[in-house]
């Protein structure tokens, strides 16, 4: 017997705790693989941007080096971390937060720099993380429907910071755009930023080792009200550790610091993502398969008749539309899985995709063959 006071009689913080939505990641291989009965060397996952090679060796040498301080509390600010961040972008380490991936940071952002009941703007569709954590801290998010290009899926920066009003408290810039990995040169970023000058604004680079050029990480040395986020779950291969940081203006980061967690980063986070800035080999290799067999799926989806590769991504995922006006995301998602590959329905999480789209990563040739193969097996 449970004691206590019924759901519907709980007193939450604010009504969208009571019904609350989550983030969907990727199926796990292993769920597929019991699932559908399928042998889990079989399945091709392509739902969770991750390496296809795997963690960085350098970092996997930290962290086995670091298992002798597990008794210790780390130093609450990460502060190895951020100097070795602050060498390799040429910041000071007060310029720099730290995070259990860049998820945190942007729940950090929002509660710091958006009071209760104010607005956060984001594109649509956009990373879904924006919403849910602005709606799960009391916030309003401002989906910009009309700021994403169809069929391209690209940012059009006027439309975007056309909708960006004076009672915007934050405004997000993913650059390459997710789910499309469309990207937006320098002029276009500076022009969001100095469009929103009494906002804060955060330009997320999740995704900017795959897009061929070093990012607009400086640009947190000009602006006093931007932050710059990196991850290192992508090119680093360090998902399953959970290490972000920031850079900006010191203002800001002292700001995120009195709101963060006191120690939200432990002994092997720090260890790991020290080294794996050094580790320069795995990441050349990592984006240099990404780019290969980026080139060669859009080279196959050529053989399809009812899906549509959608070009210009500069990243490691790529979005596919539907065609068939007789066949909707759902239905496909669920057909690739009963073929062993895992993609991401766009139906579930992205506001504003609707159920037209896949979002599918790039991985290396032979699993991208298994994707197209897959979708003509249904074409």
């Amino acid at each position: 017997m449970l004691y206590g006071l019924a759901r519907e009689r709980v007193r939450f913080a604010h009504p969208a705790l009571s019904r609350p939505e989550y983030y969907v990641p990727g199926l796990a291989g292993e769920y597929v693989a019991r699932r559908y009965g399928i042998a889990p060397g079989d399945i091709a996952k392509l739902g969770s941007a991750e390496n296809p090679h795997g963690a960085s060796p350098l970092a996997k040498a930290a962290v086995a080096d670091a298992m002798d301080r597990l008794h210790l509390y780390p130093v609450w600010t990460a502060e190895p971390l951020r100097h070795k961040i602050a060498d390799t972008y040429g910041c000071q380490p007060e310029q720099v937060v730290c995070g259990a991936g860049e998820t945190e940071i942007i729940s950090l952002a929002i509660r710091a720099f958006c009071e209760p009941g104010g607005k956060v703007l984001m594109p649509a569709p956009c990373f879904p993380i924006y919403h849910l954590f602005a709606e799960a801290e009391g916030r309003v998010p401002v989906l910009a429907h009309e700021a994403v290009n169809r069929p391209a899926m690209a940012l059009d920066p006027a439309a975007y910071a056309a909708a960006i009003g004076p009672d915007i408290r934050v405004v997000f810039i993913t650059n390459p755009h997710s789910p499309s990995g469309t990207w937006l040169d320098e002029a276009d970023v500076r022009r969001l930023i100095e469009a929103a000058p009494e906002a804060l604004v955060v330009l997320d680079e999740a995704y900017v080792h795959y897009s061929d050029t070093p990012g607009y990480i400086h640009l947190a040395g000009e602006y006093e009200h931007l932050i710059v986020l990196r991850t290192f779950s992508k090119a680093y291969g360090l998902a399953g550790l959970r290490v972000g940081f920031g850079v900006a203006a010191r203002p800001i980061i002292d700001a995120l610091l009195a709101v963060k967690p006191t120690w939200n980063m432990g002994q092997l986070q720090i260890a790991a993502g020290v080294a794996a800035l050094d580790d320069n080999d795995h990441v050349a290799r990592t984006v240099s398969t990404i780019a290969e067999a980026r080139q060669h799926v859009q080279g196959r989806f050529g053989e399809l008749d009812r899906f549509r590769m959608v070009p210009g991504s500069r990243s490691n995922f790529f979005l596919v539309e539907i065609l068939d006006p007789d066949t909707d995301s759902t239905e496909v998602f669920n057909g690739l899985l009963e073929r062993g590959v895992i993609v991401k329905d766009g139906a579930v999480s992205w506001r504003g995709l609707d159920d037209r789209f896949l979002r599918c990563d790039v991985n290396f040739t032979e699993r991208m063959d298994r994707l197209v193969d897959a979708l003509a097996d249904m074409d």
